[in-house]
């Protein structure tokens, strides 16, 4: 039984990579779309404690909606390599009352980033509309059937273990088809859930459960994913694969933040999620017309 005790549903789509739903559209068949990042964190890696503050969380999200945004991705708990879990009332204490803000403010989607299922139900009766799970629906057992009820799209990530242990030596046989296959199944679990198919995102999960060489194999093997048939969505921004080739600290990768986005989109990346909201977009916009 889902926690959520009421939902809207609606009709379903076309078929394709335009994703509609509640009255929101992403023709992501047209143009990439970029993600901004809003951590209401102390301890994330890149912004941690940058937006505790409800209203500095507001203003930051504002600004990135001002600079193009066409997603607000909004996370209580820190998913960073061996963090610690909060509990379930901490997370919707954070992001519950930055939602309702941003949500009478602004009209682009907002997104809600964890994998707990009263999470996700409170923040999208709080004006949320994309569930952004980074267990892809494993780690909560009402997480898939919350996501039917509403109606909204998913993205679904791959990761290697939990947070607290991904990056304890992960090894696979061969990285991209099991990667695949681990998507294939996570897209099965949700349509045979509820969820609509034509509103679910994959997102091949760099930096979750990783290599240095696994992270740089996923972006120059990213069309391999098309055999999906879901849009694909990856997260590089300022991630210590960049730092390690670069020699940089989190505050300073962005030039090669922009790069793994250039790369990433030139190889079939529909969604960018990044920090610096601006420069992606500006990024983006050159390499769209570089592939048209």
């Amino acid at each position: 039984m889902s926690p959520c005790l009421s939902a809207v549903q609606e009709d379903s789509c076309d078929m394709g990579y335009a994703l509609k739903w509640m009255g929101h559209t992403l023709n992501l068949d047209q143009r990439t779309h970029v993600m901004g990042i809003l951590n209401v964190t102390p301890d994330s890696f890149s912004d941690g404690g940058l937006y505790l503050e409800l209203n500095r969380a507001v203003e930051h999200g504002l600004e990135m909606a001002h600079d193009g945004a066409d997603i607000i991705d909004i996370g209580g708990e820190s998913t960073r390599p061996y963090s610690q879990k909060i509990s379930e009332n901490q997370e919707i204490d954070r992001v519950i009352p930055v939602i309702e803000a941003l949500k009478s403010t602004i009209s682009i989607p907002i997104s809600i980033d964890t994998y707990r299922a009263r999470v996700a139900c409170e923040a999208v009766k709080a004006g949320a509309s994309i569930v952004n799970d980074i267990s892809a629906l494993r780690f909560d057992p009402e997480m898939a059937s919350t996501v039917a009820m509403y109606g909204v799209p998913v993205v679904l990530m791959h990761m290697k273990g939990t947070p607290e242990n991904m990056q304890d030596n992960p090894v696979y046989k061969d990285l991209i088809p099991e990667l695949i296959d681990f998507l294939k199944d996570a897209i099965n679990r949700a349509v045979k859930a509820g969820i609509r198919e034509d509103l679910i995102i994959v997102d091949p999960g760099i930096g979750f459960g990783k290599t240095f060489d696994n992270n740089l194999q996923i972006i120059k093997e990213l069309p391999r994913f098309s055999s999906l048939g879901r849009p694909i969505l990856t997260g590089t921004s300022n991630k210590s694969f960049i730092g390690h080739i670069l020699d940089k600290g989190v505050k300073e990768r962005c030039t090669g933040t922009m790069a793994s986005v250039a790369a990433s989109v030139l190889n079939g990346a529909h969604i960018v999620r990044v920090h610096d909201v601006k420069k992606a977009v500006e990024t983006v916009m050159v390499i769209d017309s570089i592939k048209r």
